[in-house]
């Protein structure tokens, strides 16, 4: 690597180059001299950066019993008595502690002349090296987290697919560096190289920096480990489309194991949301490249499908299904995670610049991390003509229902983040359902103050210009901070509805835009599922059953037939497990329309039965219900425009279109 390093510099670098050739010489023999004395010093240059960066070394081309080998070169600064070695608890955007040091083992160090020394190992996620000053290298095995027996698959302690690991010998890897690579403690600001040793065929797609490699190998590189960490690298053989979104490439890197989604798919899709949110942020993105990277899986060992966001990529764990019937799943789940790029990555508060993988304090503004994010992924969509006005309200009707049934409406929002890991850590959900109303409620306050002018689009911008990536707030001089930016409302907005435990004044917020809140309305509306969820639906420990009619509606017991006790064998023609139910009725519920046809065969009676109906729309006595007001005052009218741009309604889509 140090070769490579230095030949890289010397033939490559053109300044430096053209130096040389610049050097007005009297002979061949001065030059000579010049040269070599420029190389020297390169050389020793070069050697001393390797001194103190971490070289981490791993062989994918060697998988055994699911379990990878590392090896590090150890940098000089963490050669010191009583040295400790530790791999993260907890990683930034997860808010779940997942202890990444269980799934390693077997760990050794060695000095200079290949003795081993003494390692103790104080915690799951720490290693101690008593004689740490003779240190020169550690090696130990790690295994994946996506197959593992170490942990209750579907308990809450299973890694979420897109913060872990999967080593599928010669065919694909995804690394979360987390689940790889580790750190010595107080060092974590060193420079860090990574080698990967690995099959010919195989391309690793990542956002991070490769300095080095050849036709079987990639070096990548990060200033510290918090760049390292927020870099996923997936491999696999190529399925990649470049984009060009304004003054960033983009790549889209897709794994779909049986062949049914490629890149080129995906990127049909993404494209114009990605377009819509480069317009958006006012036409110029913060970043300069960004990679999505995108995995498939007909099963989710966690329970879950979704994504994690980084800097600059973001990582997808979604279930593999003809294009069209998870269109709508990746354009959501990519709007919310390329906005990312905003926040945390250029606002974001002392605890999360400064994280802690071990002891982590959490920062109290999840409703602008998460909360914001969600928001402004739907929002992108109404005002820049990708969804309809209805849609989208229908969207915001959802997040208000499922927060009002699945969360405590009274908890302050700013204590459920501060807590989120542990005392609160059931309630985190709720910040992509109530934090994205509380930024709906900051974008209408903002926009009436400045009368249309500056909502939180103008907010995040300017915030964004303010602080930026190297540069952290303090939680508790936020709101000060939106208040001195969007208006004195805003901020007192903010004290008392996120800060404090007052619901959210949503009849008086939408208001405001001409619509009509109603805490409770009859409705005609889809109900694809016919109310089938927690309530109604138990598990024997092989089938899903119909448990109690708590929460079917009308569809389900009198359009379909279900009744309690049917076991359900089939959904859509397909055998419904524990394995891959959220895939299966998670990729119906993206795609079903008006008109489709649900089939299910249930178990009934000591018989298999075949219950089948089309998906209609019926009168549901619902909560939490948006309309536009048919009476809107212009001011309202106006208001509304500067909130949502000149939306579409269902009038205006095309025959055909859902």
């Amino acid at each position: 690597m140090l070769l490579y390093l230095l030949l890289s510099v010397v033939f490559d670098k053109y300044r430096i180059r053209s130096y040389i050739y610049s050097i007005k010489i009297a002979n061949k023999t001065q030059f000579m001299k010049r040269h070599f004395i420029l190389c020297l010093f390169l050389a020793m240059t070069f050697s001393i950066t390797a001194q103190d960066s971490y070289q981490f070394k791993v062989d994918l081309n060697n998988v055994k019993d699911d379990k990878l080998s590392v090896s590090l070169m150890v940098p000089e600064a963490a050669k010191k008595d009583n040295a400790k070695f530790q791999i993260p608890k907890i990683i930034p955007g997860t808010y779940a502690i997942y202890d990444f040091g269980q799934y390693g083992s077997n760990f050794k160090a060695f000095d200079k002349d290949g003795s081993e020394l003494t390692v103790k190992k104080t915690d799951v996620n720490t290693w101690e090296i008593p004689a740490g000053k003779n240190l020169n290298r550690i090696s130990y095995q790690v295994e994946d987290t996506w197959d593992t027996d170490l942990v209750a698959k579907f308990s809450s302690d299973f890694v979420f697919e897109p913060a872990g690991t999967n080593f599928q010998k010669d065919t694909n890897f995804v690394f979360n560096i987390n689940g790889l690579c580790g750190y010595f403690n107080g060092l974590e600001r060193a420079p860090f190289y990574v080698e990967f040793d690995r099959p010919e065929g195989l391309f690793g797609a990542t956002a991070l920096k490769r300095t080095g490699g050849d036709k079987d190998t990639d070096i990548f590189y990060a200033p510290n480990y918090m760049d390292l960490q927020d870099g996923p690298i997936m491999y696999s053989k190529p399925d990649t489309v470049m984009l060009k979104v304004g003054n960033a490439d983009v790549m889209i890197a897709n794994y779909s194991p049986n062949g049914k989604v490629t890149a080129r798919d995906i990127a049909k899709d993404v494209e114009p949301i990605l377009q819509a949110q480069r317009a958006y942020l006012g036409g110029t993105l913060p970043v300069d490249h960004y990679a999505f990277i995108i995995y498939l899986s007909n099963s989710s060992n966690s329970g879950s499908f979704g994504a994690l966001e980084h800097s600059y990529s973001s990582f997808y764990f979604l279930p593999e299904a003809e294009p069209a019937n998870i269109s709508q799943m990746v354009k959501d789940v990519a709007a919310h995670e390329f906005f990312h790029i905003v926040t945390p990555l250029n606002i974001h508060s002392e605890e999360i610049h400064y994280f802690d993988y071990i002891n982590p304090k959490m920062s109290e503004h999840l409703w602008m991390y998460e909360g914001v994010t969600e928001y402004s992924a739907g929002h992108v969509q109404i005002k820049h003509g990708l969804m309809t006005i209805e849609d989208y309200l229908t969207v915001l009707e959802g997040k208000m229902r499922n927060s009002a049934n699945n969360y405590k409406q009274t908890l302050p929002f700013t204590k459920m983040s501060r807590l989120c890991l542990h005392e609160h850590k059931d309630q985190y959900g709720n910040v992509y359902e109530k934090g994205a109303l509380i930024g709906a409620c900051v974008d209408i306050l903002a926009l009436k103050k400045s009368r249309g002018k500056r909502g939180i689009q103008h907010l995040m911008r300017t915030l964004s210009k303010d602080y930026g990536k190297e540069q952290p707030f303090k939680d508790d001089e936020l709101f000060k901070k939106i208040g001195k930016i969007s208006g004195r409302k805003v901020k007192k907005f903010l004290y008392k509805y996120v800060d404090g435990p007052q619901k959210l004044p949503l009849e008086k917020i939408f208001k405001i835009v001409g619509i009509n809140y109603y805490p409770k309305r009859t409705k005609k509306m889809l109900s694809p599922i016919g109310g089938l969820g927690q309530k109604s639906i138990g598990f024997d420990g092989t089938n899903f059953f119909v448990r109690s009619g708590d929460g079917l509606d009308d569809f389900a017991t009198k359009n379909l037939g279900l009744k309690v006790g049917d076991k359900i064998l089939k959904w859509g023609g397909e055998d419904l497990n524990i394995q891959n139910i959220n895939q299966i009725i998670g990729t119906y519920m993206q795609s079903v329309k008006e008109g489709d046809t649900l089939a299910m065969t249930v178990f009934r009676d000591g018989k298999e039965v075949e219950l089948s109906t089309k998906v209609v729309k019926i009168d549901k006595d619902v909560e939490h219900v948006l309309e536009l007001n048919p009476n809107a005052s212009k001011k309202q009218l106006k208001l509304r425009k500067a909130w949502l741009g000149d939306y579409k309604t269902e009038a205006d889509q095309p025959a055909g279109d859902s």
